[in-house]
């Protein structure tokens, strides 16, 4: 595949191992994103794909070229950090510019990109405004717009909407999905939130303690995740220990708060992950999980439930509209085996 390539790096810093062994790739114009907890190496990766750091073993490369002895200057690489690291003194333009005339670039042509990336990011015309006058999202978007306009072969981002309130970041990451996809630009974005790598890549690269744990799109992740780290960091953490049967009827398992049909597959001891959002309130009696409803936290899109049956507590939401039991109330679950339940071989562990 063209395009940058990652194959087993790894990176120590003194008698800490930060990566170990990581590969993928990004194609031209796919945007992938590097997600995981803080101090699960994915900076590293970062400054190892710049140039800023060089592994102490595995390879880097781009077409099928290395770069592992190409100085980070010499990359075509673009880099973007959380702090938007502006230039106070210079106004918008001088910003923008600033690549395209450390580049040599004729003054003309610098003036038509300068142009081009501000009227990329949604700030035409603000080419003579001061900098220190401007709002949050806004010097975001002149520090994209710098990164944009020399048209490197790579843009790489850092965490660059972790300085911004929550509501700016919803909007401003969406509106980075669609610049980035117009324009067909090959990007690795770093970030620690799930919501945001889920929202702007093709795919995505969760890694935990200097490991890659899963790699795919962020409908796989979600929906098969690989190990107990993936499916609890994506806040499915409704894991059961269980043991499966199977007999001329049919495959089952069996849990602690109850026995559901289960998959075909070997017998012996699984873990059962019950999905949050794939069960129903039921006033039938037909319950597939009962228990007493622990806390009701309203979220705004959504409703999260949590309930305590046996001696465990398991959490799920519902629509923010729903009509829901009051803490302290007993609360009848009803859900479909093939939809909420997935089954884990025993090898299904904390990576």
């Amino acid at each position: 595949m063209p395009g940058l390539e990652i194959k087993q790096i790894s990176r120590s810093f003194g008698p800490t191992r930060a990566v170990q062994d990581v590969s993928f790739q990004v194609a031209p114009g796919e945007i992938v994103a590097v997600l995981g907890p803080s101090g699960c190496g994915k900076s590293t990766v970062l400054a190892i794909v710049a140039g800023l750091l060089a592994p102490d073993s595995g390879e880097v490369s781009w077409d099928g070229q290395s770069l592992v002895n190409t100085p980070a200057y010499r990359r075509d690489f673009g880099l973007m950090f959380q702090d938007f690291v502006l230039f106070p003194h210079r106004n918008v333009f001088e910003n923008v510019a600033f690549g395209l005339q450390m580049d040599g670039l004729p003054p003309e042509e610098i003036r038509q990109r300068v142009s081009e990336a501000l009227e990329l990011v949604g700030l035409p015309g603000f080419e003579r405004r001061d900098v220190n006058t401007l709002s949050g999202g806004e010097q975001q978007r002149i520090a994209l717009a710098r990164s944009l306009a020399p048209r490197p072969r790579l843009l790489m981002l850092d965490e660059p909407l972790g300085a911004l309130d929550r509501a700016l970041r919803e909007r401003l990451v969406e509106d980075l999905r669609l610049i980035l996809r117009r324009m067909r630009q090959t990007a690795l974005y770093v970030t620690h939130d799930q919501e945001e790598a889920f929202v702007l890549a093709d795919r995505v690269v969760l890694m935990n303690a200097g490991r890659v744990e899963q790699l795919g799109s962020p409908a796989e992740l979600y929906n098969h995740p690989a190990t107990e780290f993936v499916a609890r960091f994506l806040g499915l953490d409704n894991l059961l220990s269980g043991q499966r049967g199977c007999d001329a009827a049919g495959c089952w398992v069996e849990t602690a708060l109850g026995r559901w049909p289960a998959p075909p597959g070997s017998p012996g001891a699984v873990t059962v992950l019950l999905r949050p959002d794939a069960v129903q309130l039921d006033s039938t009696g037909e319950c597939s999980l009962s228990g007493t409803v622990n806390e009701v936290v309203f979220k705004g899109r959504s409703t999260r439930l949590e309930l305590e049956a046996d001696g465990t507590s398991l959490h799920f939401e519902f629509p923010s509209r729903a009509e829901l039991p009051a803490v302290g109330e007993p609360v009848c679950l009803r859900f479909s085996a093939t939809e909420a339940l997935q089954i884990f071989e025993a090898s299904f562990k904390d990576g």
